[in-house]
């Protein structure tokens, strides 16, 4: 799934005091107080642009077509866009400061929403040191315009401690392979174009539908071994949670059971190693992100940790994949049964293992995250809303007569309530809060002139939530997406407000196979179980996802 640019807004910022939620307040400035994580560049226009652009500048006319065009030539200039006022020296960064600042963090979506409020559907946010202007867009027909002017190789904002892993410690692994995460450019679109194919291909995703389902059945029979008196979960089972992600990804990019669903594993334990190492980046990653980056310029403790980590799970890949290539060397292929792998046909495509090594981390590194929190949240409305949990059971039952039926692709497509939910709860509560892209060329967006170079976010988690582009937005509706023949209601649902996997070429490279999981296991769950939320309500905020901040304490009893 598409990290937004909160990689972008994170890179901006560092901890500070809880939000004082005043509109009034953020009309004031934003900008960095640390250490620059990279060198800004300063625009024709004296706008803070992306340094990463600095190599095409030799390629692209400096004066762009655009500015011919009467549209251009009618276009406010790019300073009188509406935006936080930077104070000098610390410019907007102070705001997001410890002791001093206003936000922190986790309240990045109510920021979000209060940048709208305030200053309209599009909000400039400059002076952020060391870092481009951030440009919010929020209006979905201008987000649909920049999605669908960009050319083949867009350029999406990544977190720059992946980036310099890759492309400075382990550049003598990665070398020119970087992968499709953390890389841009043609190295990036030839890279998604030898793994694309197989990784989106129906009969792909139709080979893990029944490995998938033996790993959610595992995963059910050890939360019923986890309830306690009271038939409720455990405090932390949203742990548990991401050892169901990990050993389904596991199952998909490295061609095996990881193991991280037994009970009682001991701590020097492959399993328990990849748990660890996966808890640490879920935990710990932003950080590095966050706070000051003092690992730029030399090996901090967490820096070191972070190295240590990624380089055990190239070592796992690396060893599980070079395990896929022996069975294949020795398996005559004239036996060779049923759909291959997806390891076995990036291997047998490519002949190169360091090609199917590099797609496995890459999707292991972005889909433990933003599936696991996307299921906590999904988990949490369906046991806070009995209602609409209790019409995805009806129409399970009515799938799924025997509940013990094997799924099939045939039966997931009749689900049509279930995907309604998945989706409704992606509008209102999308784990990744935004998408964005680094422009690329000049722009005249929402009226004024944007300089190539800044990095627009477009909010999903404010666009979705827009009465301009859903009808009834603040009401949890999933008949908004099903068709009229299944019950679907009227009303504006505007393609490009609610956009949980991004858009075009560099839309989720995993999507299919997120979409699985989450169909997997939530019918699985539905069709034998009932759950309830019987505690504190909880509050949604951003940690590395946007998600349910607190306790998943559910109540799970079999219906």
């Amino acid at each position: 799934m598409n990290k937004l640019p909160i990689q972008a807004w994170r890179s901006t910022v560092a901890s500070g005091p809880n939000l004082r939620r005043s509109v009034s307040k953020i009309g004031g400035a934003a900008s960095n107080s640390f250490l620059p994580h990279e060198k800004r560049r300063e625009s024709s226009t004296g706008v803070a642009t992306c340094p990463h652009l600095a190599d095409q500048e030799e390629t692209q006319p400096s004066a762009s077509r655009v500015h011919s065009t009467a549209e251009w030539q009618n276009a406010l200039p790019y300073s009188q866009i509406p935006g936080p006022k930077p104070i000098p020296i610390l410019g907007n960064t102070w705001r997001l400061m410890p002791i001093i600042g206003q936000y922190t963090i986790s309240d990045v979506a109510n920021i979000s929403s209060l940048l709208h409020e305030r200053y309209g559907r599009i909000v400039r946010f400059g002076g952020l040191i060391g870092r481009p202007d951030l440009l919010f867009i929020y209006d979905a027909d201008e987000i649909e315009k920049c999605y669908r002017s960009e050319g083949p190789t867009p350029f999406r904002p990544s977190m720059p401690s992946l980036v310099k892993y890759k492309s400075v410690v382990r550049k003598d692994f990665f070398g020119e392979l970087g992968g499709v995460v953390g890389v841009h450019g043609e190295p990036w679109r030839q890279f998604r174009s030898r793994v694309q194919k197989p990784v989106l291909q129906l009969s792909t995703i139709r080979r893990y539908l029944q490995p998938l389902e033996v790993i959610t059945e595992d995963f059910l029979v050890r939360c019923e071994q986890l309830l306690d008196e009271n038939q409720e979960l455990p405090e932390d089972f949203d742990n548990e949670i991401h050892k169901w992600s990990l050993e389904c990804i596991g199952r998909v990019a490295l061609d095996t059971r990881l193991g991280c669903l037994e009970s009682n594993l001991k701590p020097d334990s492959e399993p328990q190693q990849i748990i660890d190492a996966a808890k640490y980046a879920l935990r710990n990653v932003a950080t590095l992100e966050l706070k000051a980056p003092y690992w730029r310029y030399f090996p901090t403790p967490l820096w070191t940790r972070y190295v240590k980590n990624m380089n055990f799970f190239v070592g796992v890949c690396m060893k599980y994949i070079q395990s896929a290539t022996e069975r294949l060397k020795i398996q005559d292929p004239s036996l060779r049964a049923g759909e291959p792998s997806l390891v076995e046909k990036v291997i047998l495509s490519e002949k190169d293992e360091k090609i199917a090594t590099i797609m496995a981390l890459d999707l292991i590194l972005v889909g433990i995250d933003t599936i696991s929190m996307a299921v906590c949240s999904m988990l949490y409305q369906l046991a806070t809303r009995p209602e609409e949990q209790q019409k995805v059971h009806e129409e399970l039952k009515r799938l799924l007569p025997d509940a013990n039926t094997p799924l099939t692709i045939p039966l997931l497509d009749q689900m049509h309530h279930l995907k309604a939910f998945i989706k409704e709860v992606f509008r209102m509560y999308s784990t990744v809060i935004g998408n964005g892209r680094t422009l690329m060329e000049d722009s005249v967006i929402c009226g004024y002139q944007v300089p190539k170079g800044v990095q627009a976010v477009f909010p999903t988690i404010v666009t979705g939530n827009m009465e301009e582009y859903v009808t009834d937005a603040a009401t949890f509706r999933p008949e908004r997406w099903l068709k009229p023949q299944h019950g679907g209601v009227p009303g504006k649902l505007h393609p490009f407000a609610s956009l949980p996997y991004g858009y075009g070429a560099r839309m989720c490279l995993g999507r299919r196979f997120a979409d699985l999981e989450m169909q997997i296991l939530l019918a699985k769950l539905l069709r034998n179980y009932k759950l309830e939320y019987n505690h504190k309500p909880l509050d949604y905020a951003v940690t590395f996802m946007y998600a349910p901040d607190g306790p998943l304490r559910f109540k799970m009893t079999r219906v």
